[in-house]
């Protein structure tokens, strides 16, 4: 039963982590490919997106897992056999239990490590590429917006680096906008900035006020585009940067360097242990709700709604106590109230689950033990 519920987890998990993950990607993609980055930019910082997209589909792949496993046993009449036999509700939710504890056990290791990690380097990275002066204006044949108000454009890049018929339209005055265009032109590193060196070409100065046309011819000219590139602050001081060991030593400093509440610091860290524990109530709950029902013509989707209804109230449990923790680091340990208020929902269901005739009084679902005897 556990190398089903494993095999199913797989299964889901690829599937979620493909489409969410594939939906980003697409994003991401547009817009670092009309910013000149190349494939192998793209292909790091989505990689560095991976882990939070993992962490974020862990949980329902875990419940799609239990919930799938234990309807197909449920239908080959396996879980009949198995309750014929001896088996109580509480010893058929062991394996389902060891199930839970190993997606919790993977959760944790994203919580605790690959995911602020991969947020660290994606956000460095980041800064990075939106800096790279070079993939945003060396791509030939399109014309090319760095920044608001300001069109380039290549015709060709030779391979010495020299830059052909280039055209470039600064906006960014709308009472005297300036275009210019010349034959050739370079790159030229110079002070800690990029220049733009244009040889043998033309500027043209629109004076709004009064409607004339300044023209100017040049031998060479220096444009400085240095201001054209993100000058973005590299933030690495967010507490979900941050490792869980530097959590628990100094929150009040990692509150302080990041500019937020001590609660808030309170919730990031014990959000990172306690999400692991609501994988494994997710799966039990799968299956402990399915254990109250068996075959039916109409099918389990009574049983496998009450599970969706279930999860969706311990997820809100999980919402209403973030907010007291926000104003009152002191009241952490209500973070822990929605993995209880699910044990406790496992463990009525469990119980109900070893007493079909008190089962049948409350409600209609098809039983397991009648259909044993």
């Amino acid at each position: 039963m556990l190398s089903q519920l494993l095999v199913l987890f797989g299964f889901f998990a690829l599937v979620l982590v493909s489409i969410f993950w594939i939906n980003k990607a697409v994003r991401m993609f547009d817009r670092l490919i009309s910013d000149g980055q190349s494939a192998f930019v793209f292909l790091e910082l989505t990689a560095l997106t991976l882990p939070g997209v993992i962490a974020v589909v862990l949980p329902i792949a875990g419940f799609a897992g239990a919930v799938y496993v234990t309807n197909r046993l449920s239908t080959e009449s396996e879980l009949t056999v198995m309750q014929a036999t001896g088996y109580s509700p509480w010893r058929l939710a062991r394996p389902v239990l060891f199930y839970g504890l190993i997606v919790g056990a993977m959760m944790s290791l994203l919580s605790h490590l690959l995911v602020p990690v991969s947020l660290h380097q994606l956000e460095m990275r980041r800064i990075e590429v939106s800096r790279n002066v070079t993939a945003k204006l060396l791509t030939e044949g399109e014309f090319l917006h760095p920044a608001s108000g300001v069109t380039f454009y290549i015709r060709e890049i030779t391979p010495e680096g020299e830059l052909r018929d280039v055209f470039l339209s600064d906006r960014r005055d709308p009472d005297a906008p300036v275009t210019y265009t010349s034959k050739s032109a370079y790159l030229v590193q110079e002070g800690g900035g990029t220049k733009l060196v244009m040889v043998r070409g033309l500027a043209q100065t629109l004076r709004t006020n009064g409607n004339r046309l300044f023209t100017t011819f040049f031998d060479d000219f220096s444009y400085d585009i240095s201001s054209l590139v993100s000058r973005d602050v590299i933030e690495l001081t967010r507490v979900n940067f941050q490792l869980t060991p530097a959590l628990i030593a100094a929150p009040e400093a990692v509150a302080e360097t990041a500019g937020i509440s001590k609660g808030a610091v309170m919730i990031e860290l014990h959000n990172r242990f306690a999400q692991p524990i609501l994988c494994v109530v997710a799966a039990l709950i799968g299956f402990a709700t399915l254990l109250l029902g068996n075959y039916s013509r109409f099918g389990v989707w009574r049983q496998i709604l009450l599970a969706f209804v279930l999860l969706v109230g311990v997820k809100l449990v999980e919402s209403a106590v973030a907010a007291p923790v926000l104003g009152n680091a002191a009241l952490w340990p209500i973070l822990y109230a929605p993995s209880v208020v699910g044990f406790a929902i496992v463990g009525a269901l469990l119980w109900l689950a070893g007493r079909p005739g008190l089962l049948g009084r409350l409600v209609r679902f098809p039983r397991l033990r009648e259909r044993t005897a």
